[in-house]
């Protein structure tokens, strides 16, 4: 019988890579996520019924008979550790053989980064669960730094000179494929560091996006109690400000500056630098353009 990868966050930004990257490979996959609808329609797919990481009875249901699973990680928020923890349980009741979990570089329960603490705690209950396993790290996403840079191209925040190696989503997908497709037991127990080819600053990246947009975007660096203050306007509860917030003051103490060469070894391609992300991404700086 094919065994069957299960790919969860179907419908998102690295799970909707990986799935259809599986598909060109030929995998047989079965696709996860809350509303079938919005799963992509792909060759050697099947929907899986709906299922939330928190409704472990429902992830149960669709991880039945899945001999791999791809755990995306959920959406930050309080209860994701518990959300995690569920769709762990769901697999192992399911009869998952393997699971190819998304963290965060630094993952430790001290990191300063606050939502990578979460990921730790996921990785030691997928290590308890007795279950196959690989981790894959990734770094900030490249994607993030247009994304952060306001209209009035100001990249602020309190990342001092911290360098960041950050990866783009098709680098991530591209190595999580290799794992997913590779079920010799050579990544199993493994740890992989995905990121960018170099590290850089925030005041590098406000640089490139000068040059690619054609105006004047600068870095402006805050305090912790002035990043906290420019966020309090944004609607946001306290964990997710603290979570923003945390991201900066870990590239400030260097959490996220180790460039890995995980993606080439795992892809055999170079991985994508910030330059030609922008390049192949015009729409992430948009909001930066001059609009008709």
């Amino acid at each position: 019988m094919t065994p069957v990868t299960a790919v969860t966050g179907a419908s998102g930004s690295v799970g909707g890579r990986v799935a259809r990257r599986l598909s060109a490979g030929g995998a047989a996959i079965r696709l996860l996520g809350r509303d079938p609808a919005r799963l992509p329609e792909l060759p050697g797919a099947v929907a899986a019924p709906p299922a939330a990481y928190g409704d472990g009875e429902a992830m149960r249901r669709a991880l039945d008979g899945a001999d791999t699973l791809l755990l995306v990680s959920a959406h930050e928020a309080p209860a994701r550790v518990r959300e995690h923890t569920t769709a762990v349980d769901a697999a192992v009741a399911a009869g998952v053989r393997r699971i190819v979990y998304t963290s965060f570089v630094g993952a430790a329960p001290d990191a300063t980064f606050t939502f990578a603490r979460d990921h730790w705690h996921t990785e030691e209950y997928i290590r308890a669960s007795g279950l196959r396993h690989t981790f894959l790290r990734d770094n900030f996403y490249l994607g993030a730094f247009p994304a952060m840079t306001g209209k009035d191209g100001v990249l602020r925040g309190p990342a001092r000179r911290g360098r960041v190696a950050a990866v783009a989503h098709d680098d991530i997908a591209d190595a999580a494929t290799a794992v997913l497709l590779d079920d010799g037991g050579a990544h199993e127990g493994v740890v992989y560091d995905l990121t960018g080819p170099t590290a850089f600053s925030l005041a590098e990246a406000a640089e490139e996006l000068g040059r690619v947009t054609g105006r004047a975007v600068h870095y402006v660096p805050e305090t912790p109690e002035e990043a906290y203050a420019s966020r309090a306007g944004y609607g946001a509860e306290e964990w997710e400000v603290t979570g923003w917030v945390t991201s900066y003051e870990a590239m400030a103490n260097g959490e996220m500056a180790a460039v890995s060469d995980a993606v080439p070894r795992l892809t055999g391609h170079p991985a994508q630098s910030f330059h030609a992300y922008l390049t192949a991404h015009p729409r992430s700086y948009a909001h930066l353009l001059p609009q008709p």
